[in-house]
């Protein structure tokens, strides 16, 4: 394992720079002192997540395990025998639920005997979807899918999947150590404090570090892609838009120089243009959404109007989620109204 020197190659379009180039996948470098990369794949569009892995001298501190199949476990046993060996792994620490972040956490706690640590929204969440095969979670999702006003055909082809959340997350463990805001960790030889992230999952953490000037910041504010910010069918009242904006008011106020390591694409600085470029672009997407609802529409209607390259059908849940969030919090201002017609699907109209 080597030490990356942070070069910063500036996105003069992002008003960023990102710190340094990737690494190569599936193996470590330290980034900063006591703070290592490892980049590993995903069987998604988004292919990649970046893990961090602490150096506490005598132990690590792992953050984010990884998607939970057989290429990600191997990569795991792999890190334990070679480049991790000699010293154990102390802590899991998961920053949301979703499963390439959860994913591996059971088969790296049952490995190691390391306790895992996450908020309790998230831990929950986890646990929960991992252990549902019932058939009240497929009916959920068709209500879901109804109101959103998707024809039956894709109802059905959605709920054949059945809940896709469990090939990617196992054996969530049981016990864990809750994380809250506020809350603080020693790690790499210095004190992280807890902020919470919301909107693209409930109650996310990202780790501040002061003294080091270090954001390790998950989903919540990545460099170029915009986060997923969706309405789901186990929360389907829910304001996530409104819930993310706001949360972005937190980390406005760390220095704007300070390094930010995210889950997915390049460490970078620029956190508050970037926090800029997100509002500027959800306030477009709500001024497009408002458009879309001068005569009733359905979920459906203002997501395609929202998403107009064509979709597949895991790619057209995510456009749904993402277009009920807009209307949503459309809704909870005040300028669109919504109401459930004779065929069972919502309608939003402009106020």
């Amino acid at each position: 394992m080597a030490l990356l020197a942070l070069a910063p190659d500036r996105d003069p379009a992002a008003e960023i720079a990102y710190a340094a180039a990737p690494p190569e996948q599936d193996h470590p470098v330290e980034l900063v002192e006591g703070i290592w990369w490892l980049r590993t794949r995903l069987p998604f569009a988004l292919d990649h997540i970046n893990i961090w892995l602490l150096d506490d001298g005598d132990s690590w501190t792992v953050i984010d395990t990884g998607y939970g199949d057989e290429a990600t476990r191997a990569l795991w046993d792999r890190m334990l025998a070679g480049p991790l060996a000699g010293k154990p792994v102390a802590r899991v620490l998961v920053t949301h639920f979703h499963p390439d972040h959860l994913g591996c956490a059971g088969h790296l706690c049952a490995r190691t005997g390391a306790p895992l640590l996450m908020s309790r929204t998230e831990w929950l969440m986890g646990r929960m979807l991992s252990l549902d095969d019932s058939g009240l979670f497929v009916a959920a999702g068709e209500r879901f899918d109804r109101r959103a006003g998707l024809p039956e055909e894709i109802v059905g082809q959605r709920r054949e999947r059945g809940n896709l959340y469990r090939r990617g997350v196992r054996d969530v463990p049981a016990p864990m150590q809750r994380l809250r805001a506020g809350s603080e960790i020693v790690a790499a030889g210095s004190r992280w404090r807890v902020i919470i992230g919301e909107g693209h999952a409930p109650e996310q953490v990202t780790l501040f570090c002061e003294e080091r000037n270090i954001l390790i910041g998950a989903d919540q504010i990545l460099p170029r892609i915009t986060p997923v910010v969706g309405v789901w069918p186990m929360t389907p009242e829910n304001d996530p838009l409104g819930d993310f904006v706001t949360s972005l008011g937190r980390f406005v106020l760390l220095p704007e120089d300070c390094l930010v390591l995210p889950s997915h694409e390049r460490p970078y600085y620029g956190l508050r243009p970037r926090i800029a470029d997100l509002r500027r672009h959800h306030e477009e997407r709500l001024g497009r959404t408002l458009e879309l609802c001068g005569e009733p529409a359905t979920a459906l209607e203002v997501t395609k109007g929202l998403f107009t390259r064509p979709l597949d059908l895991q790619q057209l849940g995510f456009a749904i989620a993402e277009g009920l969030a807009h209307l949503h919090a459309l809704v909870h201002q005040g300028r669109v109204e919504r109401w459930t017609a004779e065929d069972g699907a919502d309608r939003f109209r402009t106020l």
